[in-house]
């Protein structure tokens, strides 16, 4: 008698949680505002973080990145990118996070303004004790003077002509009636200049 596969049953998969983890995620993103709030054990950006570590476990691609077809069957790709960056590296980095804030006591209002406090930390802390007094702006390149106008080449009289001639051409104007334009400026001018 030949083996028979033994068939189980599976109530309520776990890739079905997070599917309705995700889409509860995606539902309420938008209208979470505090950061208290957010990085609480079952808040926004820990649940959002932990979920986006899963898929990123997942990730069939060496680098890790989450397929937009995947974000899509989660119900989070309505999640702006960068608020699930945040939320990835919260849950990736979560007891220096809670360990800076406990010592610093961040009072802060978002996850970006909690990693500019971090690196900023960080920075101060890594740089030498040593600081130099400020020094003045460079003026190297700069004259009190008043810049001299270019002076602008002269336009003989051909040069003029034929501007006006290629200008005429090019927008169908009449050189008749652009001629006598300039005769009767001229004696404009010349009735006012007397």
């Amino acid at each position: 008698m030949a083996k028979s596969a033994k068939i189980t049953k599976v109530v309520g998969t776990t890739i079905d949680a997070d599917i309705k983890e995700g889409k509860a995620l995606g539902s309420i993103w938008r209208q979470t505002n505090s950061l208290k709030q957010t990085i609480k054990a079952n808040g926004f950006d820990t649940r959002l973080g932990k979920l986006m570590q899963k898929l990123k476990a997942q990730s069939s691609l060496d680098s890790g990145q989450i397929s937009r077809q995947t974000l899509t069957t989660y119900g989070i790709h309505c999640i702006d990118r960068r608020r699930r960056s945040e939320a990835l590296w919260f849950v990736e980095n979560e007891t220096e996070i809670r360990a800076f804030i406990e010592t610093s006591g961040f009072k802060g209002s978002s996850l970006t303004a909690l990693q500019a406090a971090m690196r900023k930390a960080a920075k101060g802390s890594d740089e030498p004790q040593n600081e130099q007094p400020k020094a003045e702006p460079s003026n190297v390149g700069q004259s009190d003077e008043a810049p001299a106008k270019a002076e602008r080449p002269k336009i003989t009289h051909k040069v003029m002509v034929n501007t006006i001639l290629a200008q005429a051409k090019l927008n169908d104007l009449d050189l008749e009636k652009i001629i006598e334009d300039l005769m009767a400026s001229l004696s404009t001018e010349a009735k006012v200049a007397a």
